[in-house]
């Protein structure tokens, strides 16, 4: 997979694949969310997509489901160092299944991916610039 990160104006930074574009911006003036923020939004959002799915493939209801991300700041880092996933169910949902859904949204792979992170290399090549 690629992905193309280019710089649209001002603080903004998008990253293109396939058919989509990520919108990024900083703060004071930010027309779209940081970097960080869709970052962080994506181990929820991950997490919820395998809870969607546990639901889907058992036909239960996902009305009143809801998940709390809660990210705890590492004092003397300032980097988080705790990411809580609390999953909200309604008195309805079937207490049998709690156990499996949170082994559902245990699957998310961006999670994983963060038990097990990638090794990274930055580097820089020089390239005629094209204008697509």
């Amino acid at each position: 997979m690629e992905m193309i990160i280019d710089f649209p104006g001002g603080a903004r930074v998008d990253a293109h694949f396939g058919n989509t574009t990520v919108n990024t911006d900083q703060p004071p003036e930010a027309s779209a969310p940081t970097p960080f923020a869709i970052f962080l939004a994506s181990i929820g959002t991950c997490a919820g997509i395998y809870v969607l799915g546990f639901c889907q493939q058992r036909g239960l209801p996902t009305d009143g489901i809801r998940i709390i991300q809660r990210m705890h700041s590492d004092p003397f880092s300032g980097m988080i160092g705790k990411i809580d996933l609390e999953i909200q169910v309604p008195p309805t949902f079937p207490e049998k299944y709690e156990p499996a859904l949170i082994r559902a949204a245990d699957l998310c792979a961006v999670k994983k991916h963060m038990e097990q992170p990638p090794q990274f290399e930055v580097y820089t090549k020089k390239t005629e610039y094209q204008l697509n």
